[in-house]
């Protein structure tokens, strides 16, 4: 089974989308907006309007001779149904 939800996205743009009732969520690269709707109502029981997703690619690095890659993601902008919340730990 392939996970769908990884953690919150906590940063100073996603916590000022919380007073919008739109949450950020870090997702599996393979779940899809259908799955993530479901799991987000199922776990935290409230109404989900709507998901957008972002892909964010892979990035390379460098730290003086060494080279490498920092690893991408994909996230999920969720929009909730007004006056609902969702407590983010």
């Amino acid at each position: 089974m392939k996970d769908i939800i990884i953690s919150s996205h906590v940063t100073e743009k996603s916590t000022d989308l919380s007073k919008e009732d739109k949450y950020v969520f870090k997702v599996g690269l393979e779940a899809n907006k259908s799955e993530i709707k479901k799991t987000i109502e199922s776990f935290y029981k409230v109404k989900v309007l709507g998901v957008k997703i972002i892909n964010i690619p892979k990035k390379r690095t460098r730290v003086g001779k060494n080279q490498g890659w920092k690893k991408g993601y994909k996230k999920a902008l969720i929009q909730i149904k007004k006056g609902q919340k969702i407590e983010i730990k």
